[in-house]
């Protein structure tokens, strides 16, 4: 299984930073079995921190199984939203960054 903090801290790595260039946005992952985080996007520059903090502009709820079989390919994240293991309370937002963040 693949370790949804670790994941998290990573994104910043992860991401390109030409494609983040100029964007903001907050997002808030509530994760039961690993914790909750904060990942801040602000003019490029990607943060992750332990927590929630600031106001999000899309809150992701799900289980650190779920989230690690999404991440994986093994979870389709429209059917994982549909059966209740997926809550994304703004999905635009969240498919606007997916792709950046590796979610997708």
């Amino acid at each position: 299984m693949i370790d949804v903090k670790q994941f998290l801290f990573d994104l910043p790595k992860k991401a390109n930073p030409d494609a983040l260039e100029g964007l903001s946005t907050l997002f808030h992952f509530d994760v039961s079995g690993a914790g909750q985080f904060t990942v801040k996007l602000d003019n490029g520059k990607l943060e992750v921190s332990e927590g929630l903090s600031g106001e999000a502009t899309c809150k992701v709820t799900t289980s650190a199984e779920s989230f690690s079989k999404l991440i994986s390919g093994d979870l389709n994240p429209m059917m994982a939203m549909m059966t209740g293991k997926l809550k994304i309370n703004n999905p635009g937002e969240m498919l606007k960054y997916a792709k950046m963040f590796g979610l997708m």
